[in-house]
């Protein structure tokens, strides 16, 4: 499946995340430097935006205004495209904890995760599979385009990257402490219903996903260095070795076969923020882009 070698795009990013590919370019959110990048195949690395927070989740709405989650506000911010830039909606009431990865529709609504709770001094004080166990669930919510908020879906166990096949009927999400990516049917106004298991993820925990055209899924493993390739049902179909532990990825390129994958050494916000260890790597695949984002 995997058709060239893993190269280097770019360096010197401190946590990249929510990875877009959008006008020929590979945007990207990097958490401690409070910018929105994007990247050319060059590897010339431009911001795009700065903000006053932590950006995570990106995606686009039909008029081709730009939707960015602020992590620590626990907004969905809309800069629109004449350059204003403006809270599209407030999530504080329905998110438990940071706000993170999001995906936005052909109709503009956006599903948003969050943490549930502070995941990092969960694990500094009781260990990753300890709070794999046991920890809060929290929501997945759902932002209208007119920027009204519900939750879409509740008992989720960090929800984090987000998938909506090509049809617009299916969303699938990473629920990482879970290690499960699942599934749910999209109504006609955006409600989730049918929640059922797309796939077992161990022992490879889900971060940030992409669908391609043949319907698998790529899922960025931030407790080793990997993305893997999954099916429907859980068979492993593939393994990019990345080096360092990989937190998000993104198919796109010139003709969608581009596995753009964002690693760093650590994904601990004390240690991340302490210096930009995190890189964009990517390499050619068979199957191309498909779905949303």
């Amino acid at each position: 499946m995997v058709a060239g070698p893993v190269r280097t795009i770019a360096t010197g990013i401190y946590f990249g995340e929510g990875p877009r590919w959008h006008d020929g370019r590979l945007w990207f959110s990097d958490f401690h430097s409070h910018r929105v990048c994007s990247v050319g195949e060059d590897g010339e690395v431009r911001t795009e935006l700065e903000v006053d927070d932590q950006p995570s989740g990106l995606g686009w709405m039909p008029d081709r205004s730009l939707l960015v989650v602020l992590m620590k506000a626990r907004a969905v911010w809309r800069r629109w495209p004449d350059g204003r830039f403006t809270r599209h909606a407030d999530l504080a009431d329905v998110s438990a904890h940071l706000c993170n990865d999001m995906v936005v529709d052909g109709q503009g609504r956006a599903y948003v995760g969050n943490f549930g709770f502070d995941l990092d001094a969960a694990i500094r004080e009781r260990g990753a599979p300890a709070v794999m166990a046991d920890h809060p669930k929290t929501t997945l919510v759902l932002v209208q385009p007119d920027g009204t908020v519900s939750v879409a879906a509740d008992d989720m166990s960090f929800p984090n990257g987000t998938v909506i096949t090509p049809d617009g009927k299916t969303l699938i999400v990473g629920e990482s402490l879970a290690a499960r990516l699942t599934a749910f049917d999209i109504a006609a106004d955006g409600a989730l219903t049918n929640r059922r298991v797309w796939a077992a993820t161990q022992p490879y925990v889900p971060d940030g996903i992409c669908l391609d055209a043949d319907g698998a899924i790529w899922v960025a493993n931030p407790i080793g260095p990997q993305c893997v390739r999954i099916a429907e049902g859980g068979k492993l179909l593939d393994v990019v070795d990345t080096g360092l532990p990989c937190f998000a990825c993104m198919l796109g390129g010139p003709d969608g076969r581009t596995l753009h994958m964002l690693i760093a050494a650590n994904s601990d916000h004390e240690e991340a923020a302490k210096a930009p260890t995190g890189q964009l790597i990517a390499c050619e695949v068979d199957a191309a882009r498909a779905g949303w984002p």
